[in-house]
């Protein structure tokens, strides 16, 4: 008979016991709630032990560290851009040095191997400049188109508007987000500066598109937009490999394909291009922190700009056609309230709002999660192959 080999592992009473025992401690915490509990355990860690954390926001993490932790600890600080879904291989791994020996940063780094992600050596700020930069206000994107299609009480697949190409990334990721804890998304929104203003602007975007829409100005729209993607756009050449093909786009459906694809003005993504633009974001630029749905945001983005005839097709129908109008105002709502919450420090606001629609949303989760995890592996194991 086989022994039955127990591990090793002991749980204690208290963190404070933890802290004394420990020489690698990690805080997984909501990054509202790191300074409370660092400042409860903080005080208590082990001589010499290395102290990290993996929140989504590095400033107020740090900021606790040094504030309640002994001299006498290393701060050496991690976070993996990718959601739990994601294989980490190969995915980008932030590390900061931020208070340690060479020997101890070494020991986190083996101890980290295991993951076999691409370590990314950056400091605090530029990790919390980097991340605002790529996810938060791709998170304010996707939230919004939830919201809009809650408030219209629709469900997107179920109507041939929302179905193929483009319209499977934008309601994979959507659903994809609003599955998880709403925390991961108020946290790097809220306690970033940066992410505040990015998710700002971005709606000011939407706003300022939205109104040149319905007021049909059609020159000062095209001028906007071609503008915005020149600003973008303009340096990549001419035989660059986009980040999505045709055929990633249209193999991963929540609803049947129809016979004709309608089409569509395409205002987030409008709005996304036009707020890099006036940020004077270079998306590319930060492509080695880049989490899976930030490229493929990006990637649905640069498919629209970098195909002529598609972005004619989004701007004559943005002043054109009224299919999508209503779907447009709540869109610009949702953009316009996202960010009002985010900029009063609302936790409770957008914990209310984010669980309100992901409640709309749950029934179609498993199959969601299923499809865009499958999405996600495809498209990283193309990127594997270059």
């Amino acid at each position: 008979m086989l022994r039955v080999f127990q591990p090793k592992v002991e749980i204690m009473t208290s963190g404070h016991f933890v802290s004394r025992c420990s020489d690698y401690i990690i805080y997984s915490v909501e990054a509202k709630n790191i300074d409370a509990v660092v400042k409860a355990y903080g005080p208590s860690t082990k001589l010499g032990a290395i102290v990290g954390g993996q929140t989504s926001c590095k400033a107020p993490e740090i900021d606790a560290f040094e504030k309640h932790l002994p001299a006498d600890v290393h701060i050496v600080s991690c976070h993996s851009l990718h959601g739990p879904g994601v294989d980490p291989k190969g995915q980008p791994l932030v590390l900061i040095k931020h208070r340690a020996s060479d020997e101890a940063f070494a020991f986190v780094e083996d101890v980290l191997s295991c993951l076999q992600s691409k370590h990314v050596y950056l400091t605090r700020e530029q990790h919390d400049r980097i991340t605002a930069d790529t996810q938060a206000v791709t998170h304010a994107a996707f939230l919004s188109m939830g919201a809009a299609w809650s408030a219209n009480n629709q469900f997107p697949w179920e109507s041939h508007r929302y179905v193929g190409g483009i319209e499977n990334v934008k309601i994979n990721i959507t659903l994809r987000i609003y599955s998880n804890k709403w925390h991961v998304y108020a946290g790097l929104a809220i306690l970033n500066p940066d992410a505040q203003k990015q998710i700002k602007q971005y709606a000011e975007s939407v706003t300022d598109l939205f109104k040149l829409m319905l007021g049909g100005h059609r020159e000062e729209l095209r001028a906007r937009v071609e503008t915005a993607g020149k600003a973008v756009f303009g340096n990549r050449k001419p035989d660059a490999e986009v980040l999505l093909r045709d055929d990633v786009l249209d193999r991963f459906s929540l609803g049947e394909l129809p016979a004709e694809k309608l089409k569509n003005n395409h205002l987030s993504l409008l709005a996304m291009v036009d707020c890099w633009w006036k940020l004077g974001i270079v998306p590319y630029d930060h492509m080695i922190c880049s989490t899976p749905l930030f490229r493929m945001w990006l990637g649905i983005t640069e498919y629209l700009f970098q195909h002529p005839s598609l972005l004619d097709e989004a701007i004559d129908t943005a002043l054109d056609d009224n299919t999508f109008r209503a779907d447009d105002l709540e869109f610009t709502f949702a953009a316009r309230d996202w960010s009002s919450r985010v900029n009063l420090g609302n936790f409770e606001g957008y914990r209310e709002k984010f669980e309100g629609i992901q409640k709309y949303f749950e029934p179609r989760f498993p199959e969601a999660t299923r499809v865009g995890n499958e999405m996600i592996r495809t498209i990283l194991e193309r990127e594997g192959g270059k």
